[in-house]
């Protein structure tokens, strides 16, 4: 072989050694003229199907796979046809391959010269096999040829090709004479004819054939007609219903019976390929199992299929090896995928073990079964039902919104939109908006706009929704489209109550009152203010003139679109108010002349209309807009349509009015047909102080609400209590000393263990950053058996917003009966707890673990996690002046806490013990040290600020400032321990991790 393709193999060999794409091109042009004229020489004369009669056997293929190579490098091939057509009508089998690899390489279905291989291609379609199975020498393989003739027919496939052969190809298929392979390729054809060309078939007449053809022997031939069949069932759905039966039948043979012979069994499992194109088929079929009393005799199939779905949601196995795994979970998917299109006439049961299954897979490791999981369960909980199953996943979800895949992270916001309702859409609204000052560019922008679809969808208040968005274009300005801000004005506009409008507008007035704020803001202000701006004018400070004032210093840092619209406010504010007119004509005046023509037209039209038309006309021209039209579909829902698709289970959502959407509606209806009387309604004013007044009610609720303290005593009762069954083993109380040591020392250092016996052992590695922090809790099985049934159940306190990811089954959150997990001999189970502080507090979050051993002994352990306030520190360098000055200013019973600590006999204070002290409250409470305020070795002073994930009202964050004084006295071999903060729960807080870090730092 070598041999004869010599001359091909040189040729490809100069390719691959050239150095250059200029030399490489060089060579093929120098190849393709000696080959045009070995094709068409001048001196000969040429065959009648144009091709050189003079060329051998071995020259032809030659040329012929030299045009081919080349064509694949990329470059045109427009000569030579004639020669791959004398190869592809020769005799010879040899010739005939590389005549048809060429062919199909060469030519398409347009062009002219293939209507003359019609013929050529009808007799190898249709040649029979050789009845005797001898084979004579130099004598063409029937089924070869028959194959090669398929495949070329499939990739030409031109519609002249298509209508002259189809039929042949159908009789080849359906023949009883057709081996197996010559059936998988006629099959694949005909599906690559019908996508070219749909109505070739008539579905009422094939379906009995389809219906033989399911029950050949062999699964090669059955997995080729199932492609076929999914192709042609995708155009014709209702002509291929009468096939159920037959595809359940075969999916019942792999599922229930194992029935595969052996070279079509994957790592076990029966050809995973044929199970997953048979459940594909029944999803084009939602109402197969409809109307049908499963298990009560009905129709034998439908019984059928609900046994094989049942046995591969609750009975697959999770395997060691990938490649199984894999193909068992892709079956899975498959079968999940023909419940989400059964929908509400799926059995209650499966539609449960469904939403579990996909509630283990959101939380593996890998990201492509975690993918995939989040993915399918979007469309699950879209299913009437099932949106309560899939919440008890929120947690998780909320821990993949922050997964380093991209793609992850979409599907993860996709599913928290769906899962969305009024119960939980204030937590899911702020986790997306504290996620969203993390997350990467690529995803800000989506992230946004689903943001502002659920704060308006389920805004119970609308002042909340215009927070919201503030909120957003705080933290992701840039990314705030035109149409989120636009759909704001229009909700505040056509809201029928005029409290929601003055509230916008003063809440947009205290957000463009810094000299630095996002554009966007400016523009929403601009417009609120210009509207609704004569609703809060009465108010101190809000006056016509603060407005323009307060509007008018981000004048020379906006673009040429928002300055139009702040002339626009500034002709309303100079036609309500005597006072801004003189402050308005001469920004008018310089502006006439502006280069952008929307500003100079606007400025020119404003200045002249009092002089061009009559007070009243000038008056009704500047009054407040009308409300807008209420469109099917708002601005929002059609960019997410645009940028997601039709079968988005985004989009779907959004295009499904929520109940407050509705009862919103419904109350701007009565509203406009029942207008209230004007002297029933409230003075604006008073309606704003009540506002206020119950907000600061509300805030000093939630600052009541934070919990109490690290203390010694309480974490030994807790511990002494053991569990509260009887018959299990809680922690002994000799353990209870060395426990209280090392939760101690890992309120100050990053890493240790917190709890150790003959059975288990628990680490505990925590680190901070600002509000947020990353606890990783290890629990290692030191015992000779399986520790079985581990669950761990973490306290989730008010002050802490949290999300948990760990080992699989070791959560329990207290609702679902999890079985646990099984921690192995010297293996561990894994939790990682994602916390962010919202409060002051002074007590560590509880955790309680629970397990059996072999023996059926069943242990509940109380610990408490070593999260305490000074977690969130982040230190603070004051000069003596400033620390003493802050010191003073924080005097008082509710600010200062303070207590005196005497040391047992057998420790001394010395400069060592004083080093170790100040050590702990510079690295382990992470206070900042004031040199030069003590004015003995004697004293350590630090100032550091307490993070909080809670906002003001301006959407900033909520912190703390904090002191400490730690002062010893070495004679009386005691030490004093003084805070001082703006919270008592931080000052006392403070002070219960300093004493037991200068008792530890005795050691």
């Amino acid at each position: 072989m070598s041999t004869q393709a010599r001359g091909l193999n040189n040729f490809i060999s100069d390719l691959r050694n050239a150095k250059s794409r200029e030399e490489e091109s060089n060579r093929v042009e120098v190849e393709l003229a000696k080959i045009r004229k070995k094709c068409n020489p001048g001196d000969a004369k040429l065959a009648a199907d144009g091709s050189n009669p003079s060329l051998s056997s071995y020259q032809r293929k030659k040329y012929v796979w030299k045009l081919a190579y080349i064509h694949v490098l990329g470059y045109e091939v427009d000569f030579g046809h004639a020669e791959v057509l004398a190869l592809v009508r020769s005799k010879k089998y040899s010739e005939k391959t590389v005549g048809y690899v060429a062919l199909s390489l060469l030519l398409r279905g347009s062009d002219p010269v293939v209507s003359s291989i019609v013929e050529t291609m009808k007799t190898d379609l249709t040649m029979a096999p050789d009845a005797s199975g001898k084979k004579k020498k130099g004598s063409v393989k029937n089924d070869a040829v028959q194959c090669l003739a398929l495949c070329s027919l499939a990739n030409i496939s031109g519609l002249e090709l298509i209508q002259a052969m189809h039929m042949e190809v159908q009789h080849i298929l359906v023949s009883k004479t057709s081996t197996e392979q010559v059936k998988k390729k006629s099959a694949l054809c005909l599906l690559r004819l019908t996508r070219t060309s749909p109505n070739l078939i008539s579905g009422k007449e094939f379906a009995p054939h389809i219906a033989l053809l399911l029950q050949d022997q062999h699964l090669g031939v059955v997995t080729s007609v199932m492609s076929l069949l999914n192709g042609l069932a995708s155009q014709q759905t209702e002509a291929y219903e009468s096939l159920i039966p037959n595809v359940v039948h075969v999916l019942s043979l792999l599922v229930l019976k194992k029935e595969c012979a052996r070279e079509y069994l994957y790592y076990r499992t029966p050809s995973p390929w044929l199970q997953i194109k048979l459940l594909k088929f029944l999803q084009l079929y939602p109402n197969a199992v409809e109307g049908h009393d499963i298990g009560m005799g009905g129709n034998e199939h439908v019984n059928q299929l609900i046994n094989v779905v049942s046995r591969i949601i609750f009975e697959t196995e999770v395997s060691d090896s990938i490649n199984k795994s894999n193909a068992d979970h892709a079956i899975l998917f498959e079968a999940v995928n023909l419940i989400v299109a059964w929908g509400t006439t799926c059995p209650a049961s499966m539609l449960d073990g469904a939403m579990r299954i996909l509630g283990k897979f959101i939380s593996v490791r890998e990201p492509n079964i975690r993918y995939l999981g989040l993915m399918t369960m979007s469309k699950l909980a879209q299913i009437d039902g099932s949106v309560e199953g899939a919440k008890k996943h929120q947690a998780t979800v909320l821990v993949s919104l922050k997964d380093a895949d991209i793609s992850v992270r979409r599907r993860a916001l996709d599913l928290l939109f769906v899962i969305c309702d009024t119960d939980n859409a204030d937590r899911i609204v702020d986790e997306l908006v504290a996620h969203l000052v993390v997350a990467d560019a690529s995803i800000r922008e989506e992230m946004v706009l689903k943001i502002a679809i659920l704060a308006e969808k389920y805004a119970t208040d609308l002042r909340w929704y215009v927070d919201t968005i503030l909120k957003l274009i705080s933290i992701s300005g840039d990314y705030v489209s035109d149409s989120i801000w636009h759909r704001v004005v229009q909700i505040v506009t056509n809201h029928p109550q005029g409290e929601l409008q003055s509230y916008a507008a003063a809440t947009l007035f205290v957000a463009v009152s810094p000299r630095r704020c996002h554009e966007t803001t400016v523009r929403v202000a601009a417009y609120m203010l210009g509207e609704f701006g004569f609703l809060i004018a009465e108010r101190p400070g809000m006056s016509g003139e603060d407005q323009f004032h307060v509007l008018h210093q981000h004048w020379f840092n906006v673009d040429a679109k928002t300055k139009a619209i702040l002339i626009s406010t500034y002709a309303k504010l100079a036609n309500l108010y005597e006072e801004c007119r003189p402050l308005v004509a001469p920004v008018f005046a310089r502006s006439k002349n502006s280069s952008d023509v929307e500003v100079q037209q606007r400025c020119a039209e404003y200045s002249s209309m009092r002089e061009a038309f009559s007070p009243e006309a000038v008056e009704d021209l500047l009054r407040e807009m009308p409300p807008f039209e209420d469109k099917r579909r708002s601005a929002l829902e059609m960019r997410l349509l645009e940028t997601e698709g039709e079968n988005s289970a985004a989009v779907a959502k959004a295009s499904t009015p929520s109940e407050v959407e509705q009862q919103r509606a419904l109350l701007s209806v009565q509203m406009l047909s029942n207008p209230p009387m004007e002297e029933e309604m409230a003075p604006i004013d008073e309606e704003e102080d009540e506002q206020d007044t119950e907000d600061d009610n509300n805030n000093r609720v939630v600052q009541q609400q934070a919990q109490g303290a690290v203390k010694d005593d309480e974490i030994e009762e807790v511990l002494e209590n053991g569990s509260s069954k009887p018959v299990a083993v809680g922690i002994p109380k000799e353990l209870i000393p060395a426990m209280r040591k090392a939760f101690s020392n890992l309120c100050t250092s990053p890493s240790g263990v917190l709890f150790e016996n003959s059975l288990l052992q628990v680490g505990v590695k925590h680190e901070y950053v600002g509000a947020q922090g990353r606890i990783s809790v290890f629990f290692g099985n030191l015992h000779s058996s399986p520790l079985h049934n581990f669950k761990v159940k973490v306290d989730q306190p008010d002050h802490l917003r949290t999300q948990m990811q760990g080992t699989q089954d070791l959560l329990d959150d207290g609702e679902s009966d999890t079985p646990g997990c099984t921690v192995a001999t010297k293996t561990q189970a894994k939790l990682i707890i994602l916390v962010e502080v919202t409060a002051p507090f002074d007590d560590a979050p509880s955790m309680r673990i629970t397990f059996e051993t072999e023996q059926g002994e069943r242990h509940d352990y109380p610990l408490r996690l070593p999260l305490v306030a000074t977690c969130f520190m982040e230190p603070v360098n004051l000069d003596p002046g400033a620390f003493m000055q802050r010191w003073k200013s924080l005097e008082g019973p509710d600010r200062e806490c303070q207590e005196v600590m005497k040391l047992p006999p057998t420790s001394e204070i010395d400069e060592a013990y004083m080093d170790r002290v100040a050590n702990v409250i510079i690295n382990g409470m992470k206070f900042g040290r004031c040199q030069g305020v003590d004015p003995t070795p004697w004293t350590v002073s630090g100032a550091a600020t307490f993070r909080t994930g809670a906002k003001d009202l301006n959407g900033n964050n909520i912190n703390v400032g904090c002191l400490v004084r730690v002062e010893a006295n070495p004679k009386a071999n005691a030490f004093r321990v003084t805070t001082r903060t703006l919270h008592p729960l931080c000052s006392k807080a403070i002070k219960n991790v300093s004493l037991v870090s200068i008792k530890l730092a005795a050691a």
